[in-house]
């Protein structure tokens, strides 16, 4: 990597933190200039406006979330394990793995109708992160692990759709009960469908209530 393009990271890097908790409308140049310690033609001497600057750090949060997913769920073997630990990595919202909170949260409500660029980067990565999960129980299923009335598609979108909303409700009230409460009810339902919890190496008792 050359010396622009790791001056351009670095300005990325840092920056990328303080749209994520003040959004793309809320943070200024001055924000910018403050956390990366550069004067602004080196900021925006290898950005063409802010706007590209912004969307380069959802891009980068946005890839984060992506990588976290793939962390956690890939130590594990079985396709419970891996649910499981994905929901575990949601369980503290207030004190979120990345710095201002769920990228995706954050930026979907922004995104909405004022950017289709980075609409539709939020909705491939919402894609991707549901897909995620729709292979992971399917290769449950089909490993003997899962009963096959699980719906794959449903299940997923069901479990996205109920940790964003956790991680919502839990910043919002600055309490994780909410969350913890969601996860509760998710493990419950995933253990209906567990039919062997010796081979998925899955404590009913302490893992799926």
């Amino acid at each position: 990597m050359g010396k622009a393009a790791e001056t351009r990271r670095y300005i990325i890097e840092k920056a990328a933190p303080v749209f994520n908790r003040k959004g793309i409308a809320g943070t200024t140049v001055d924000d910018v200039l403050s956390v990366t310690g550069m004067a602004k033609g080196g900021v925006y001497g290898r950005f063409v406006n802010r706007q590209e600057l912004a969307v380069a750090a959802v891009e980068f949060l946005l890839a984060e979330v992506r990588r976290r997913m793939a962390d956690v769920m890939d130590r594990e073997i079985s396709a419970t394990r891996k649910l499981l630990a994905y929901m575990n990595d949601q369980l503290d919202p207030v004190h979120y793995a990345i710095e201002g909170g769920c990228p995706i949260l954050n930026f979907s409500v922004e995104a909405d109708d004022t950017d289709p660029v980075l609409k539709e980067k939020l909705k491939f990565v919402i894609e991707i992160v549901q897909q995620k999960l729709v292979t992971v129980i399917q290769q449950g299923i089909d490993a003997g692990e899962l009963s096959a009335d699980i719906n794959a598609c449903d299940f997923a979108l069901k479990m996205f759709a109920m940790l964003e909303g956790g991680i919502m409700i839990s910043r919002v009230s600055g309490n994780v009960k909410y969350m913890t409460g969601l996860i509760r009810m998710l493990k419950a339902e995933l253990s209906s469908y567990i039919l062997h919890p010796v081979l998925t190496d899955c404590v009913v008792e302490n893992e799926c209530r």
